[in-house]
Protein backbone atom coordinates (compact mmCIF):
# COMPACT_ATOMS: atom_id res chain seq x y z
CA UNK A 1 0.00 0.00 0.00
CA UNK A 2 1.81 3.30 -1.16
CA UNK A 3 0.82 7.17 -0.66
CA UNK A 4 -0.36 7.53 -4.48
CA UNK A 5 -2.49 4.71 -3.81
CA UNK A 6 -5.04 7.57 -2.16
CA UNK A 7 -6.74 10.05 -4.03
CA UNK A 8 -8.76 11.26 -0.74
CA UNK A 9 -8.60 11.19 3.04
CA UNK A 10 -11.65 11.51 4.62
CA UNK A 11 -10.88 9.45 7.64
CA UNK A 12 -7.57 9.42 8.43
CA UNK A 13 -7.59 7.22 11.77
CA UNK A 14 -9.92 4.49 9.22
CA UNK A 15 -7.16 4.50 6.63
CA UNK A 16 -4.81 3.98 9.35
CA UNK A 17 -6.30 1.33 10.64
CA UNK A 18 -6.79 -0.30 7.01
CA UNK A 19 -2.84 0.21 6.41
CA UNK A 20 -2.03 -1.55 9.66
CA UNK A 21 -4.36 -4.85 9.19
CA UNK A 22 -2.77 -4.71 5.95
CA UNK A 23 0.55 -5.09 6.82
CA UNK A 24 0.01 -7.52 9.94
CA UNK A 25 -1.61 -9.77 7.62
CA UNK A 26 1.18 -9.74 4.83
CA UNK A 27 3.28 -9.93 7.77
CA UNK A 28 2.17 -13.71 8.52
CA UNK A 29 2.36 -14.53 5.02
CA UNK A 30 5.93 -13.37 4.54
CA UNK A 31 9.21 -15.12 6.08
CA UNK A 32 8.23 -12.97 9.38
CA UNK A 33 5.58 -15.78 10.09
CA UNK A 34 5.18 -15.81 13.80
CA UNK A 35 6.46 -12.33 14.29
CA UNK A 36 3.92 -11.77 17.21
CA UNK A 37 1.93 -8.52 17.43
CA UNK A 38 0.67 -8.20 21.09
CA UNK A 39 -2.98 -8.02 22.01
CA UNK A 40 -4.70 -4.62 22.12
CA UNK A 41 -6.44 -6.12 25.81
CA UNK A 42 -4.32 -8.70 26.94
CA UNK A 43 -0.47 -9.57 27.97
CA UNK A 44 0.59 -12.92 29.40
CA UNK A 45 0.15 -14.09 32.73
CA UNK A 46 3.38 -13.75 34.99
CA UNK A 47 3.53 -16.75 37.51
CA UNK A 48 3.48 -15.45 41.15
CA UNK A 49 1.30 -12.63 40.62
CA UNK A 50 -2.43 -12.13 41.20
CA UNK A 51 -4.72 -14.63 39.09
CA UNK A 52 -7.72 -12.04 39.76
CA UNK A 53 -7.56 -10.83 35.76
CA UNK A 54 -6.77 -13.86 34.35
CA UNK A 55 -8.93 -13.87 31.05
CA UNK A 56 -10.05 -17.47 31.54
CA UNK A 57 -12.49 -17.94 28.76
CA UNK A 58 -9.30 -16.93 26.12
CA UNK A 59 -8.00 -19.59 28.35
CA UNK A 60 -10.25 -22.25 27.35
CA UNK A 61 -9.53 -21.10 23.64
CA UNK A 62 -5.87 -21.27 23.32
CA UNK A 63 -4.43 -22.70 26.95
CA UNK A 64 -2.56 -19.99 27.55
CA UNK A 65 -2.62 -17.49 30.34
CA UNK A 66 -4.00 -13.65 29.64
CA UNK A 67 -4.28 -11.09 32.30
CA UNK A 68 -6.98 -8.10 30.77
CA UNK A 69 -4.77 -4.95 29.98
CA UNK A 70 -6.19 -1.54 31.65
CA UNK A 71 -6.37 1.89 30.05
CA UNK A 72 -3.67 3.15 32.32
CA UNK A 73 -1.20 0.21 31.57
CA UNK A 74 1.35 0.85 28.47
CA UNK A 75 4.26 -1.19 27.45
CA UNK A 76 6.29 1.93 26.06
CA UNK A 77 6.50 6.05 25.64
CA UNK A 78 6.67 6.91 22.06
CA UNK A 79 7.39 10.60 21.15
CA UNK A 80 6.63 11.07 16.93
CA UNK A 81 8.63 13.56 15.90
CA UNK A 82 7.51 16.01 12.37
CA UNK A 83 9.50 18.13 10.35
CA UNK A 84 6.49 20.60 9.19
CA UNK A 85 8.93 22.43 7.12
CA UNK A 86 8.27 24.13 3.26
CA UNK A 87 10.78 21.56 1.99
CA UNK A 88 8.60 18.61 2.90
CA UNK A 89 5.92 19.77 0.70
CA UNK A 90 8.04 18.24 -1.97
CA UNK A 91 6.90 17.38 -4.53
CA UNK A 92 3.55 19.26 -4.20
CA UNK A 93 1.22 16.70 -5.80
CA UNK A 94 -1.96 18.15 -4.12
CA UNK A 95 -4.83 16.18 -6.29
CA UNK A 96 -3.12 12.65 -4.65
CA UNK A 97 -2.01 15.07 -1.53
CA UNK A 98 1.97 13.40 -2.22
CA UNK A 99 4.23 15.21 -0.95
CA UNK A 100 7.02 14.14 2.26
CA UNK A 101 4.80 15.87 4.93
CA UNK A 102 1.78 13.57 3.26
CA UNK A 103 3.69 10.11 3.64
CA UNK A 104 5.00 11.60 7.02
CA UNK A 105 1.78 12.03 8.75
CA UNK A 106 -0.25 9.15 7.11
CA UNK A 107 2.76 6.78 8.27
CA UNK A 108 2.47 8.09 11.75
CA UNK A 109 -1.35 7.92 12.11
CA UNK A 110 -0.65 4.35 11.16
CA UNK A 111 1.91 4.50 14.02
CA UNK A 112 -0.36 5.76 16.44
CA UNK A 113 -2.92 2.93 15.65
CA UNK A 114 -0.13 0.27 16.13
CA UNK A 115 0.65 1.40 19.06
CA UNK A 116 -2.45 2.01 20.44
CA UNK A 117 -3.47 -1.45 19.70
CA UNK A 118 -0.39 -2.61 21.42
CA UNK A 119 -1.02 -0.47 24.81
CA UNK A 120 1.41 1.46 23.97
CA UNK A 121 1.52 5.57 24.92
CA UNK A 122 2.17 8.18 21.77
CA UNK A 123 3.06 11.71 21.97
CA UNK A 124 3.41 13.66 18.93
CA UNK A 125 5.86 16.79 18.46
CA UNK A 126 5.57 19.18 15.27
CA UNK A 127 8.40 21.21 13.71
CA UNK A 128 10.07 23.85 11.79
CA UNK A 129 12.10 26.65 12.77
CA UNK A 130 9.84 26.40 16.10
CA UNK A 131 8.14 24.15 18.04
CA UNK A 132 5.10 24.09 16.37
CA UNK A 133 3.25 21.46 18.99
CA UNK A 134 4.26 19.50 21.60
CA UNK A 135 2.18 16.86 23.73
CA UNK A 136 3.33 14.37 26.04
CA UNK A 137 2.80 10.82 25.42
CA UNK A 138 -0.87 9.34 26.66
CA UNK A 139 -2.41 6.64 25.87
CA UNK A 140 -5.91 7.75 26.17
CA UNK A 141 -8.47 7.60 23.43
CA UNK A 142 -9.45 11.35 23.43
CA UNK A 143 -5.75 12.09 22.98
CA UNK A 144 -5.53 9.90 20.02
CA UNK A 145 -8.13 11.80 18.46
CA UNK A 146 -5.90 14.93 18.99
CA UNK A 147 -3.19 13.19 17.25
CA UNK A 148 -4.90 12.15 14.10
CA UNK A 149 -6.82 15.52 14.22
CA UNK A 150 -3.50 17.50 13.65
CA UNK A 151 -2.18 14.90 11.34
CA UNK A 152 -5.22 15.30 9.15
CA UNK A 153 -4.76 18.97 9.04
CA UNK A 154 -1.16 18.25 7.69
CA UNK A 155 -2.53 16.38 5.43
CA UNK A 156 -4.66 20.17 4.09
CA UNK A 157 -1.38 21.77 4.12
CA UNK A 158 -0.18 23.69 0.75
CA UNK A 159 2.19 25.79 -0.68
CA UNK A 160 1.83 29.52 0.36
CA UNK A 161 3.83 33.21 0.48
CA UNK A 162 4.45 32.36 3.80
CA UNK A 163 7.64 30.22 4.14
CA UNK A 164 8.82 27.90 7.15
CA UNK A 165 12.29 27.55 7.61
CA UNK A 166 13.65 24.40 9.30
CA UNK A 167 15.71 24.39 12.27
CA UNK A 168 15.89 20.90 13.16
CA UNK A 169 18.90 21.21 15.49
CA UNK A 170 17.85 23.96 17.56
CA UNK A 171 14.53 22.00 17.62
CA UNK A 172 15.51 18.13 18.21
CA UNK A 173 17.49 19.66 21.51
CA UNK A 174 14.25 21.35 22.56
CA UNK A 175 12.07 18.02 22.18
CA UNK A 176 15.41 15.99 23.95
CA UNK A 177 14.56 18.32 26.87
CA UNK A 178 10.97 18.25 27.03
CA UNK A 179 10.41 14.60 26.81
CA UNK A 180 11.15 14.06 30.16
CA UNK A 181 10.33 9.97 30.55
CA UNK A 182 12.93 7.58 28.32
CA UNK A 183 11.03 6.96 25.36
CA UNK A 184 11.14 5.64 21.67
CA UNK A 185 11.23 8.74 19.77
CA UNK A 186 10.26 8.60 15.86
CA UNK A 187 11.41 11.36 13.58
CA UNK A 188 10.20 12.25 9.91
CA UNK A 189 12.38 14.62 8.11
CA UNK A 190 14.29 15.16 4.92
CA UNK A 191 16.86 16.77 6.95
CA UNK A 192 17.53 19.89 5.25
CA UNK A 193 18.29 22.08 7.80
CA UNK A 194 19.62 26.01 7.47
CA UNK A 195 22.42 24.85 10.02
CA UNK A 196 25.51 23.67 10.03
CA UNK A 197 25.60 19.90 9.75
CA UNK A 198 27.70 19.21 12.75
CA UNK A 199 24.48 21.11 14.89
CA UNK A 200 22.29 18.57 13.71
CA UNK A 201 24.34 15.29 14.42
CA UNK A 202 24.84 17.15 17.72
CA UNK A 203 21.20 17.52 18.28
CA UNK A 204 20.52 14.05 17.64
CA UNK A 205 23.04 12.85 19.74
CA UNK A 206 21.78 15.12 22.41
CA UNK A 207 18.57 13.17 22.58
CA UNK A 208 20.44 9.83 22.94
CA UNK A 209 22.53 11.13 25.74
CA UNK A 210 18.82 11.65 26.73
CA UNK A 211 18.75 7.97 27.33
CA UNK A 212 16.12 7.89 24.72
CA UNK A 213 15.72 4.75 21.45
CA UNK A 214 15.56 6.96 18.36
CA UNK A 215 14.79 5.87 14.69
CA UNK A 216 15.37 8.54 12.17
CA UNK A 217 13.16 7.97 9.28
CA UNK A 218 14.75 10.43 6.30
CA UNK A 219 11.80 11.03 4.30
CA UNK A 220 12.91 11.72 0.31
CA UNK A 221 11.40 11.93 -2.81
CA UNK A 222 14.47 9.49 -3.80
CA UNK A 223 13.60 9.83 -7.44
CA UNK A 224 13.83 13.82 -7.70
CA UNK A 225 15.89 14.73 -4.89
CA UNK A 226 18.17 12.12 -5.20
CA UNK A 227 18.55 10.87 -8.19
CA UNK A 228 17.90 13.73 -10.09
CA UNK A 229 15.78 12.10 -12.60
CA UNK A 230 14.25 15.06 -14.14
CA UNK A 231 14.07 15.15 -18.43
CA UNK A 232 16.55 17.10 -20.38
CA UNK A 233 15.22 20.20 -20.79
CA UNK A 234 15.37 23.34 -18.66
CA UNK A 235 13.39 23.39 -15.25
CA UNK A 236 12.79 26.16 -13.13
CA UNK A 237 13.70 25.24 -9.08
CA UNK A 238 12.12 27.04 -6.21
CA UNK A 239 13.72 26.65 -2.81
CA UNK A 240 10.30 26.24 -0.94
CA UNK A 241 12.02 27.51 2.25
CA UNK A 242 13.27 30.83 1.25
CA UNK A 243 11.77 31.74 -2.33
CA UNK A 244 15.02 32.01 -4.17
CA UNK A 245 14.40 30.66 -7.92
CA UNK A 246 17.04 28.87 -10.08
CA UNK A 247 16.46 28.50 -13.64
CA UNK A 248 18.69 25.03 -15.39
CA UNK A 249 19.05 22.44 -17.47
CA UNK A 250 18.90 19.46 -14.61
CA UNK A 251 21.81 17.78 -17.23
CA UNK A 252 24.33 20.87 -16.61
CA UNK A 253 25.14 19.82 -12.96
CA UNK A 254 23.00 16.23 -12.30
CA UNK A 255 26.51 14.35 -11.60
CA UNK A 256 28.05 17.51 -8.67
CA UNK A 257 24.05 17.16 -7.47
CA UNK A 258 24.09 13.30 -7.00
CA UNK A 259 28.08 13.49 -5.82
CA UNK A 260 26.97 15.95 -3.25
CA UNK A 261 23.85 14.07 -2.10
CA UNK A 262 24.94 10.96 -1.65
CA UNK A 263 27.92 12.62 0.28
CA UNK A 264 25.83 13.96 2.87
CA UNK A 265 23.33 11.33 3.07
CA UNK A 266 26.36 9.06 3.69
CA UNK A 267 27.72 11.32 6.43
CA UNK A 268 24.10 11.42 7.94
CA UNK A 269 24.39 7.61 8.36
CA UNK A 270 27.91 7.48 9.69
CA UNK A 271 26.93 9.49 12.60
CA UNK A 272 23.76 7.33 13.16
CA UNK A 273 25.59 4.60 13.27
CA UNK A 274 27.86 6.02 15.75
CA UNK A 275 24.88 7.43 17.72
CA UNK A 276 23.66 4.51 17.34
CA UNK A 277 20.45 5.68 16.03
CA UNK A 278 18.01 3.76 13.61
CA UNK A 279 18.53 5.40 10.10
CA UNK A 280 15.80 4.62 7.65
CA UNK A 281 15.24 5.34 4.04
CA UNK A 282 11.71 6.19 3.31
CA UNK A 283 11.02 6.83 0.07
CA UNK A 284 7.72 8.46 0.27
CA UNK A 285 7.12 6.03 -3.27
CA UNK A 286 7.58 2.94 -1.70
CA UNK A 287 4.82 1.32 0.63
CA UNK A 288 4.09 2.03 4.28
CA UNK A 289 5.79 -1.29 5.13
CA UNK A 290 9.61 0.89 4.70
CA UNK A 291 8.06 2.96 8.58
CA UNK A 292 5.92 0.11 9.97
CA UNK A 293 7.83 -3.22 10.28
CA UNK A 294 11.58 -1.07 11.15
CA UNK A 295 9.17 -0.02 14.30
CA UNK A 296 7.58 -3.22 14.80
CA UNK A 297 11.46 -4.96 14.67
CA UNK A 298 12.89 -2.01 16.79
CA UNK A 299 9.84 -2.07 19.42
CA UNK A 300 10.65 -5.90 19.54
CA UNK A 301 14.03 -5.90 20.31
CA UNK A 302 13.64 -3.13 23.45
CA UNK A 303 10.55 -5.26 24.62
Amino acid sequence: MKLQDFTEFDNLEFLAKQIVEGFITGLHRSPFHGFSVEFAEHRLYNKGESTKHIDWKLFARTEKLFVKRYEEETNLRCQIVIDTSSSMLFPAHEKLKKSKLAFAAVSSAALVYLMRRQRDAVGLSLFSDQLEMHTQAKLSKVHAGIIYTKLDQLLETKISDEKNKTNAAQMLHQIAESVHKRSLVIIFSDMFDQNKQDDVFSALQHLKHSKHEVILFHVTDKALEEDFDFHNRPYRFVDLESGEVLKINPNELRDDYRTSIKAYIKELKLKCSQYKIDFVEADINKGFKEVLLPYLLKRNNLY
